[in-house]
């Protein structure tokens, strides 16, 4: 199971960013269109698993800021 590293508010930015390119790639043509539902989908999935691959890379943890338990 993958560790919360993602605070709250980021995680509905990351949802919402996410839709918005998924939908933007239905109105865009061609390749570039593909790059922005396939992009989308990052941003949505991390925002919706509350976990960022590049967070735990780099041990960053905004789901539990330290002081804040």
């Amino acid at each position: 199971m993958l560790t919360c590293n993602i605070g709250k508010k980021e995680r509905g930015l990351r949802v919402v960013l996410g839709i918005a390119l998924i939908v933007g790639a239905f109105v865009v043509s061609g390749s570039a269109g593909i790059a922005m539902g396939v992009i989308g989908l990052i941003p949505l999935l991390s925002g919706v698993s509350g976990n960022c691959p590049a967070y735990t890379l780099f041990h960053i943890d905004r789901c539990h800021p330290k002081g804040h338990h």
